[in-house]
């Protein structure tokens, strides 16, 4: 008879989900869902709030990457103020992204993702995990903890707090740097691009190695992908275009500003999250796994295989190596860590890039701002995938409309798509075991969700 196989939670994710396997008859799968309970709520309660307080607000949808809403906030209230930041004030907030993406990435990889590669799928739940990689490798699990500290510790120095931040503000940032720090956070900045080089090899050599077919085709679909490029076409994580990749690999750009002439949103009964699809493809929606429509994904993968180029050159070497080996666009789901390294070393780069910039120890941080109706879009890579903050203001400066679009709610419908292929690959006859489940959340965890 029919029955449903329920994942619940999905363990070693940085939100909450549950995974739905619907089994026929004969136990193959009919179907498989992912399930996204928790109702946030941010567009609706920010709704009469002053603008200048929303940058502090969205801080708190996430706990991971608040930086990302805190500056895709405060880039859109610039624009519904009229107020453009003077350069010091735009090197520190991106300088203050691009550390946030240093932790937030070695937290994933290595504490969320690392132990499917290092144990064996069929591992006990019990070792599988942080503490098991602990035991197993503690001199490794000791630098990485020193690596993530260093990096919240650094974005501490620049803006009082590292997570919930409260520095960019209206028109600029609150407060300028000091050359003794910026000649401190230089020293820093080395000794984590020397921590994130050792880190990419030392993965290469010990776990994508061993990414076989079977590894790579867990989870594996054909979709286009999202990111952003500045004009020449190079990764960027804070400031650049938006561009929207087609499974064969043909592309377009457009400003953030533009986002809802290309991306339609939607919702579907049987889940409590919406989706995106591209509208600009004018194929409509559909998860079909032999032929979706509109379905594409942001993050890691998305954001190399969309770029021309990596500007820095220690990750613009590591990927001419990874294309060389999966080509462009690289279509599988596990990629995405692979990917992850890649940025990691390109952020650890940009950090080294933005405190060499004397500009940014200017003391003019901040222009002046009033209140004003207006409309503002702002948009950057968080460590998930492609954020859009779109804020509408009134003649007093309250927001009056608001609509964000998150990483992984670009990501439900493939992550749909990873989870109904995984599960169809996988199970038989009805017949599951843990290390079974497991590689199925696997498929979940490639996209950091």
């Amino acid at each position: 008879m029919p029955q449903v196989i329920s994942i619940q939670p999905v363990t070693r994710i940085e939100g909450q989900a549950r995974i739905d396997i619907h089994l026929d008859d004969a136990g193959q799968v009919a179907d498989a869902r992912l399930a996204i309970d928790a109702l946030r709520g941010f567009e609706q309660f920010v709704i009469g709030r002053p603008a200048e307080e929303i940058p502090r607000i969205v801080s708190r949808i996430c706990g991971i990457c608040p930086w990302m809403h805190h500056l895709a906030a405060a880039k859109a209230i610039d624009c519904c103020f009229a107020a453009t930041p003077p350069p010091a004030g735009q090197l520190l907030r991106e300088l203050c992204h691009v550390l946030a993406h240093i932790h937030d990435k070695i937290l994933h990889f290595f504490f969320l993702a690392a132990p499917d590669f290092i144990f064996e799928p069929n591992s006990d739940y019990s070792v599988r995990n942080l503490m098991g990689l602990v035991q197993r490798q503690p001199e490794l699990a000791a630098e990485v903890v020193r690596m993530r500290q260093l990096g919240l510790a650094m974005l501490e120095r620049i803006a009082g707090k590292a997570t919930h931040p409260v520095a960019a503000v209206v028109g600029g940032f609150a407060k300028p740097m000091t050359e003794q720090e910026r000649q401190g956070l230089l020293a820093d900045g080395r000794v984590l691009l020397d921590f994130a080089c050792r880190a990419l090899d030392a993965a290469k050599k010990q776990v994508f190695v061993r990414f076989a077919e079977e590894e790579t085709a867990l989870g594996a679909i054909r979709t286009g992908f999202l990111g952003t490029v500045d004009d020449q076409g190079n990764l960027r994580f804070y400031q650049g275009r938006l561009r929207l990749m087609r499974p064969g690999g043909d592309t377009i750009d457009f400003a953030p500003s533009d986002y809802d002439r290309y991306l339609a949103e939607r919702t579907e009964p049987w889940s409590t999250a919406k989706m995106v699809y591209a509208r600009a493809w004018n194929e409509g929606f559909s998860l079909d796994l032999e032929a979706p429509r509109g379905v594409y994904r942001v993050n890691t993968l998305a954001r190399i295989n969309v770029c021309d180029r990596i500007a820095t050159p220690l990750a613009q070497a590591e990927l001419e190596a990874f294309r060389a080996r999966f080509g462009r666009p690289a279509q599988g789901a596990l990629l995405a860590h692979w990917a992850r390294l890649i940025e990691l070393v390109y952020a650890c780069e940009r950090v080294l890039e933005l405190l060499a910039d004397q500009r940014i120890a200017e003391p003019l941080v901040r222009t002046p701002a009033e209140p004003r109706a207006g409309r503002g879009c702002g948009q950057v890579e968080a460590p998930r995938g492609t954020l859009i903050h779109d804020f509408t203001t009134d003649d007093n400066g309250c927001i009056v409309r608001a609509n964000l679009i998150v990483g992984t709610t670009h990501n439900i419908a493939p992550m749909n798509m990873s989870v109904h292929r995984a599960a169809s690959t996988l199970i038989d006859g009805g017949r599951v075991d843990a290390a079974l489940l497991n590689r199925i959340e696997m498929a979940v965890r490639a996209y950091d969700p």
